[in-house]
């Protein structure tokens, strides 16, 4: 990856708020405070209602935080993007995957059980073709409620939309913290 096209601003950029929460964020992430948020707090307008949404799917959602890291790491893998899975690998391990399965991420998504592999199929088949067939939905359906559904497609879709703003505007994996 080249340097930043947009630099992580500094709090008279971001503002005090922002500052803050991503100083609080890096704490618990374990890293310096996260670049994306120091990054799109450069647009404040956006930033909050973004954030909002954001957490209403993670760490917020209805499929729980393990499920949840792993689409989210499926669409890191998937696009290609160091820092969503930078981030995420971390945060993933502390939502109960192994380091083996987070790595097993990248592997065919049979090489999980259901409902696991499932939601692995659905992420790659959005991911594809910006729609799911008729027998992909009706599996889905079968196994999660309708809300849970909704949810899963909007969690695909926001970190596709991630992964491409963290893309375009190169920001940089985080640094762990130092103690």
């Amino acid at each position: 990856m080249t340097a930043a096209r947009v630099t992580p601003g500094a709090r008279r950029d971001t503002g005090v708020a922002v500052s803050l929460f991503a100083r609080a964020a890096g704490r618990v992430a374990r890293t310096e405070p996260p670049a994306v948020f120091l990054t799109l707090g450069r647009s404040k307008r956006m930033f909050w209602g973004w954030l909002h949404f954001a957490g209403t799917l993670m760490p917020g959602g209805r499929l729980g935080r393990r499920r949840t890291e792993l689409v989210i790491l499926r669409v890191a893998h998937r696009r290609d993007n160091a820092y969503e899975w930078t981030q995420h690998a971390g945060l993933a391990r502390r939502a109960g995957l192994s380091a083996a399965e987070v790595e097993q991420v990248r592997d065919d998504a049979a090489t999980w059980p259901a409902p696991e592999a499932l939601l692995l199929e659905v992420t790659d088949e959005l991911l594809a073709h910006d729609d799911l067939s008729d027998a992909t939905w009706t599996r889905l359906r079968a196994t999660f409620d309708e809300p849970t559904s909704i949810e899963l497609l909007m969690l695909i879709g926001h970190y596709r939309m991630l992964a491409t703003t963290l893309t375009t505007l190169r920001v940089q994996p985080d640094k762990p913290r130092s103690m």
